[in-house]
């Protein structure tokens, strides 16, 4: 089916352009991107408004990763094709992971959104909006998330193989981005207030091969460290087959890299490793976990891990139930398999039970619980730098070097007697701890 041709709008009326913004880290990074290239044509441009008016163009920026993800995409696609339907919105656009995966299916199961775009599509997406790619806006966005913190992508696409994943299908292969224009976009948003860079791509560790020819994430982060105004450098989504060991020497030598490092392992059991085609055995795995702990003894390590993954065996389960009370992870995270079509891994039969794997992913968030809760009674009595990110009720919350934004620990501070402000850095002591909160007090 072609694309559906929509008349672009006319520049002498340019109405409100609400974003709204489904999925991950790199989602928030891309719809920032658009809102600002829209705001540079002096577009009026709002991220998820909760009132919609008449001349709305809804912009859906959608994920196409997992079941549930998808899900929660169509039904924003419906939501505002019905409204547009009622008249309380002029126009629907889809743009992302699920637009670039399902575009014929969703043309023609969703005729009423005007116009479909894929993950590389911008320029088109706002030449039917009316407006102007303007490469001179390189680096600029408009932030979703507070301005002292912003997720900043590296690169784009993947060229790993792993057999669950259907991100390069979405995504393509991988593309770094050149370290000059990574510089800029940083001393931008560090000028505008930004100090912390979380540092995301599908696998930060690949960075620098297709433009440099070898590994450059060292390099890039040494750049970053040097940037003015950046006092936090965060690493997200780092992959083991073939990691880097010096981008820990320069987390050992640079005060501004956080001690923190993500990386989503998926499993331990050489069985499902091998099935899932992740390029590393139990052994190295361990070795690797080790070795980074010996060369940052303070670094916060997270992890993801996948429950029921077609042919994971009790056998399996139980090993991997094993090796996370062993290894002790300061962070994890854990799913259910999600059958993805166009993926290796769905050729295989997905023969575990959804109750089942639901059952094993609550198994190992209860060690995981009893792990966060011990660690971090470690940290009772103990001063952290913490940055200040919002007030929610009667407590100021914030974060250590150690915890990432919505998924890691967060440090509650009394708002009673206390004068903080948002996206400064604050002394606190540590009163209580809890599984994910801290309780504390300012060092004055």
């Amino acid at each position: 089916m072609k694309t559906k041709q929509v008349k672009p709008v006319a520049a002498s009326h340019k109405p409100r352009i609400n974003v709204v913004t489904l999925g991950c880290s790199k989602n928030i990074h891309d719809s920032e991107v658009l809102m600002g290239q829209l705001r540079g044509n002096d577009m009026l441009v709002v991220h998820e408004a909760a009132n919609v008016q008449a001349d709305d163009i809804v912009v859906i920026n959608t994920c196409g990763f997992i079941d549930n993800a998808k899900q929660e995409s169509i039904d924003a696609i419906l939501q505002y094709s019905a409204l547009k339907d009622q008249g309380k919105v002029d126009k629907v656009i889809v743009t992302g992971c699920l637009s670039e995966r399902y575009k014929p299916e969703l043309q023609a199961e969703i005729p009423g959104v005007d116009a479909y775009f894929g993950t590389n599509d911008l320029q088109d997406l706002l030449g039917t909006i009316g407006a102007d790619y303007k490469h001179e806006l390189l680096g600029e966005r408009m932030l979703t998330t507070p301005s002292h913190f912003a997720y900043f992508k590296i690169a784009e696409g993947c060229n790993r193989p792993c057999s669950f994943c259907a991100i390069p299908i979405m995504r393509g292969k991988h593309v770094s981005k050149p370290m000059e224009s990574l510089v800029k976009e940083a001393q931008y948003l560090a000028k505008n207030g930004t100090k912390e860079l979380i540092l995301i791509a599908q696998d930060l560790t690949y960075y620098g091969l297709d433009l440099y020819g070898k590994r450059n994430l060292a390099d890039l982060l040494r750049r970053l460290s040097d940037v003015e105004g950046i006092e936090w450098i965060r690493l997200q989504y780092a992959y083991p087959s073939g990691f880097p060991m010096e981008i820990l020497d320069a987390m050992h030598e640079r005060s501004n890299i956080c001690n923190y490092l993500d990386m989503p392992l998926q499993h331990i059991s050489d069985e499902m490793l091998k099935s899932m085609r992740r390029g590393i055995s139990k052994q190295k795995t361990i070795d690797l976990i080790k070795a980074i702990r010996d060369r940052v003894p303070d670094i916060a390590l997270r992890t993801t891990l996948i429950c029921g993954y077609p042919g994971e065996t009790e056998r399996d389960f139980q090993e991997l139930q094993q090796w996370v009370a062993e290894t002790r992870f300061d962070r994890l995270g854990c799913f259910t398999y999600s059958h993805e079509e166009k993926t290796h891994a769905f050729s295989l039969i997905d023969d575990i039970a959804e109750d089942v794997k639901a059952g094993r992913v609550e198994q190992i968030m209860a060690i995981q619980q009893e792990i966060s809760y011990d660690i971090n009674q470690t940290k009772v009595g103990r001063t952290y730098n913490v940055l200040i990110d919002k007030v929610e009720g009667q407590h100021f919350i914030g974060r250590t070097e150690y915890d990432s934004p919505e998924v890691d620990n967060e440090v509650l501070i009394p708002t009673s007697g206390n004068y903080l402000t948002l996206g400064r850095f604050a002394n606190v002591r540590i009163d209580r701890a809890e599984d994910f909160d801290l309780y504390g007090t300012i060092v004055k």
